[in-house]
């Protein structure tokens, strides 16, 4: 096991930006101090060389711009939030409109934009690095000072386990997520709509056109959102709207680590599989991706990678009916995921 460190930019008031790269098994994951990003995770084949398989930028000034989320933490508050407000405890509260009217990921200058401070240790069969920063009460519109952490660490039997926390000293919502966007083939190397897909899902959090939740969680069975069986994305991906970029209800125990996805890339041989303890997850096929400048010259375009952020529920804050997702003095946040790699 390794943990390597060194620079990888400077801010424009002089702060150093590290890239960390861990190494344990047969991985290697990178991993920058400014917005706690994901940008490489190299991972063998049995049918050919060791490929990255995220997608990401070549240099640190582009993670900088990153209007795609490439790899980033995402707080204080991931996915979206209906007409950019909510109220809590008979008290309105308005955020910053980056989705249209909506407030997406944590508004204009969210987590994924800020330099977090950052220790390395090692434990048990792993080497991890562990991300944390204060965001103070009314930043980007929400209540609360709230202290985030988020560990990352690579262990031997070739899994990355990821561990959030937060507390705040008021009531507070809290949904924290990363945004990686995997291709199991390799970053760069065209579309993701043949890998195969199990989501433990057995319902989903209805949407409507601007991708807000309606309050209603709806059967997946006998739809284009059916993955409970291995299917490809390719396979229903149109009759679903082109694309997905919904959240899944997921199966089994909320607060439990349990199944949430597996991915079968059928060229490489490569297997993804995720355990997450949040009560969903949004499955995204890069619908909004459009020639992104990526790594060593690859472009970027519509279902180049998908994501899957385990998270609560989209417009949690204005949905009472969805599991809570308000944490405060009492209540810590605490979330875990695993991502398992085989070949």
């Amino acid at each position: 096991m390794k943990i390597s460190r060194k620079t990888f930019g400077i801010l424009s008031n002089g702060k150093k930006v590290y890239l960390y790269t861990l190494k344990a098994g047969d991985l290697s994951l990178s991993l920058s101090s400014y917005g706690a990003v994901w940008t490489s995770l190299i991972v063998p084949s049995g049918k050919g060389p060791a490929a990255d398989i995220l997608l990401g930028y070549s240099g640190f000034a582009s993670y900088t711009g990153n209007k795609p989320y490439l790899g980033a933490t995402i707080g204080r508050f991931g996915n979206r939030i209906g007409n950019a407000c909510f109220t809590l405890d008979g008290r309105a509260y308005t955020l910053y409109q980056n989705d249209g009217q909506h407030s997406l990921h944590g508004g204009r200058r969210g987590f994924d934009k800020r330099c977090w401070k950052t220790e390395c240790y090692e434990e048990k069969d792993g080497v991890f690095v562990r991300f944390e920063l204060e965001s103070p009460d009314g930043e980007e519109g929400y209540p609360g000072n709230l202290k985030a952490a988020v560990s990352y660490g690579l262990a031997k039997s070739n899994e990355i386990i990821v561990n959030y926390e937060a507390s705040s000293d008021a009531p507070t919502p809290v949904n924290l997520t990363n945004h990686s966007y995997f291709n199991l083939s390799g970053e760069g190397s065209g579309d993701i709509l043949s890998h195969e897909v199990v989501l433990y899902a057995s319902s989903r959090v209805e949407v409507d056109k601007n991708l807000i939740p309606t309050g209603k969680l709806v059967p997946v069975e006998n739809t284009p959102f059916d993955f409970r069986t291995r299917k490809s994305i390719q396979k229903d991906y149109m009759a679903a709207g082109g694309g997905y970029d919904h959240c899944f209800v997921l199966d089994g125990e909320k607060g439990a680590l349990r199944p949430c996805a597996e991915v079968f890339e059928p060229g490489s041989g490569r297997v993804m599989r995720v355990f997450a303890t949040q009560p969903g997850v949004q499955f995204y096929t890069g619908n909004f991706l459009d020639g992104i400048a990526g790594k060593a010259g690859s472009v970027y375009n519509k279902h180049a990678g998908f994501c899957l952020e385990t998270q609560h529920f989209p417009d949690t804050p204005n949905r009472p009916e969805f599991p809570p997702a308000v944490f405060g003095p009492g209540k810590d946040y605490h979330e875990k995921a695993v991502f398992a790699f085989d070949w």
